[in-house]
């Protein structure tokens, strides 16, 4: 059960109201996580700006790819509900998240996600070398920043224990 509660539409104020109308607007589903961190409507703008960055990456980077990157950082910091958020999304494009052979700069983008979400101080000169050759400088600034609310986003469900929403059941690795 998490540690902080979710809102309460009918008794919410009218700004986080507003807030959420906006992101069911925007996104069309609310989670458990967005419900909580509605709380604070700021706060939930800028957990939202994930968003955002994803689809500065998308002209670069396909679906599959941010996919892929993301779930990496979330395995690495054990996110239960971020891992479920996009194995769902794997599985519902007809991929087997556990029989995915990245190619070249999936699997780049993956050890990249995987030594920011373990030690952000130690991410191989060899990694950003490697993805210094294959990206620009604003891909690389949007990359980082995405990983960087992806690993808050692993931090706040860890840490508030947020529960797994109930459509994310069945993607849950067994």
């Amino acid at each position: 059960m998490a540690h902080l509660a979710a809102i309460d539409y009918a008794t919410a104020s009218d700004e986080i109201r507003a807030e959420h109308d906006r992101e069911l607007a925007l996104r069309g589903r609310m989670t458990n996580m967005k419900r909580i961190l509605l709380r604070s409507p700021a706060a939930h703008r800028i957990y939202a700006e994930w968003f955002t960055l994803r689809d500065l990456l998308k002209p670069t980077l396909d679906d599959r790819a941010i996919w892929l990157f993301s779930k990496t950082i979330a395995e690495t910091m054990r996110a239960e509900v971020p891992v479920t958020f996009f194995r769902r999304a794997l599985i519902d494009s007809g991929l087997d998240p556990e029989a995915i052979e990245p190619i070249a700069h999936e699997a780049l983008l993956t050890k990249f996600g995987k030594a920011v979400a373990t030690d952000a101080n130690a991410v191989p000169d060899e990694v950003w070398a490697a993805l210094k050759a294959r990206y620009d400088e604003t891909l690389l600034v949007n990359l980082t920043a995405f990983a960087c609310i992806m690993v808050a986003t692993c931090v706040f469900t860890n840490a508030v224990k947020v529960d797994l929403d109930p459509e994310l059941e069945k993607y849950r690795r067994l």
